[in-house]
């Protein structure tokens, strides 16, 4: 694929529509929350160098009982193509995947677009088509083009490239008003980052009429890092008689993790405690997690003013500053990482040996977020390795949200007494 071949917008100025903007702002609110899974998407992309090593299982649906997805043991049994939702953690081979799928439906002998595919946002279009660049190298005679804001072509233009990866708002555009592509001629639609989509206001709208306008016998592949209900609603309505591949609920890493809670009466005594665990155990590498930014930046001074080698990750910071600072991390130049929610998802480093909840995750309405819990202290106890979680607990309500975590995972979580290094070296076997 020579470079010069790429359609591809340059000025980001015009696109504001289509995308959303990747600076967290530190409200709560429905478009933060947006920017923040935004955000975060794309940092995991552009952290994830390689495949990440998982020992997850996974389960397969099917409303046809004889599909071949219950019994096959190879990928040749599958009789592909077909339709898929799937759930993939980052660093998976997601992107690879459906590239693959693209790249091998495309026949370059038709100068016409063959393969769609659309994501959330701006950034998040950009960093797949840098996959798909990067595989289909030495495939030259297919071509790319990018429909996103920005990235203007007149009415009836009729594009000769064979894949095609955009934003909803623009490929509905070049579908329709504008007439630049031939939906009825589209063999492969890929439906990337499903949750944050239908996060994002008027996404999912679009991406059901594009999918509207596709022939039936059109391959259908959606793919989503979690599937609440409104996500599986979506992906119904999006992706007909679909194989269906999920992470198990009851896999969630939790049995390779030892959990803890301590008593403290306020930030402070947290910060003693967490100076205890520290100097009775021996830790490779640990993320601490806080819930606000001001604490996130207080602790990380108080760390540094012992002696530690502190990175401080919050949600201000740009997605490459972010992404800079976690590479940092992962080749150890900083032994603690203090961060707030930003980092609880996807980010792999295997030294990791300890999360610390310095303040529990709390969903919008002051409730347990149980999701940001799991993918907090699932940052330890990964490739195979047995983790270590400590929560913070500084009042009734604290406690509150510990007892519903409990509840949740149907996970007993014990009390550890941080003045006894006696009891600290314990959980450390």
């Amino acid at each position: 694929m020579a470079t010069d071949s790429w359609a591809l917008a340059v000025d980001k100025q015009e696109s504001t529509t289509d995308s959303v903007s990747l600076n967290i702002s530190p409200f709560t609110c429905h478009s933060c929350l947006v920017e923040d899974k935004a955000a975060q998407s794309l940092l995991n992309k552009m952290i994830h160098t390689s495949l990440v090593n998982t020992t997850n299982q996974v389960e397969v649906l099917q409303r046809d009982p004889k599909s071949p997805l219950y019994s096959v043991k190879t990928f040749e049994e599958l009789r592909l193509p077909q339709n898929l939702i799937a759930q993939s953690q980052s660093g998976t081979g997601k992107t690879a995947a459906f590239a693959l799928a693209m790249l091998s439906h495309v026949d370059p002998a038709n100068k016409w677009t063959q393969c769609l595919c659309i994501a959330p946002t701006y950034e998040l279009a950009l960093q797949t088509g840098k996959v798909i660049e990067q595989m289909g190298k030495f495939y030259p005679e297919v071509k790319l083009a990018y429909a996103i804001r920005g990235n203007k072509l007149d009415r009836g233009t009729k594009l000769q490239e064979q894949i095609v990866i955009g934003t909803p708002g623009t490929v509905l555009d070049w579908c329709s008003k504008l007439k630049i592509i031939d939906p009825k001629k589209i063999s492969v639609f890929v439906l990337d980052e499903a949750d944050v989509m239908i996060a994002t206001q008027g996404h999912q709208d679009q991406s059901i009429r594009i999918q509207r306008m596709l022939p039936n016998e059109c391959q259908m592949l959606l793919f989503s890092a979690t599937f609440e209900d409104s996500v599986w609603k979506f992906a119904e309505r999006v992706v007909p008689d679909p194989n269906i591949i999920k992470l198990k609920r009851e896999e969630e890493t939790l049995d390779t993790i030892k959990q803890y809670y301590v008593l403290c009466n306020d930030k402070d005594e947290k910060f003693t405690a967490l100076c205890n665990i520290y100097g009775a155990i021996t830790i490779a590498q640990a993320m601490i997690f806080c819930h606000t930014r001001r604490t996130a930046g207080w602790l990380s001074a108080e760390l540094t003013k012992e002696g530690h080698v502190v990175a401080l990750l919050s949600g201000e910071m740009t997605v490459e500053q972010r992404a800079a600072i976690i590479e940092r991390f992962r080749e150890g130049k900083e032994k603690v990482l203090v961060t707030t929610n930003v980092c609880s998802r996807g980010i792999d480093v295997e030294q990791v040996s300890v999360v610390i909840n310095f303040d529990l995750p709390i969903d919008k309405d002051g409730n347990a977020d149980n999701e940001t819990y799991l993918h907090r202290i699932g940052r330890t106890g990964r490739f195979g390795k047995r983790g270590l979680a400590v929560n913070m607990i500084d009042s009734k309500h604290s406690m509150n949200i510990l007892n519903q975590i409990e509840e949740h995972f149907n996970k007993k979580i014990n009390k550890l007494d941080t003045d006894d290094l006696d009891e600290i070296e314990k959980i450390s076997n």
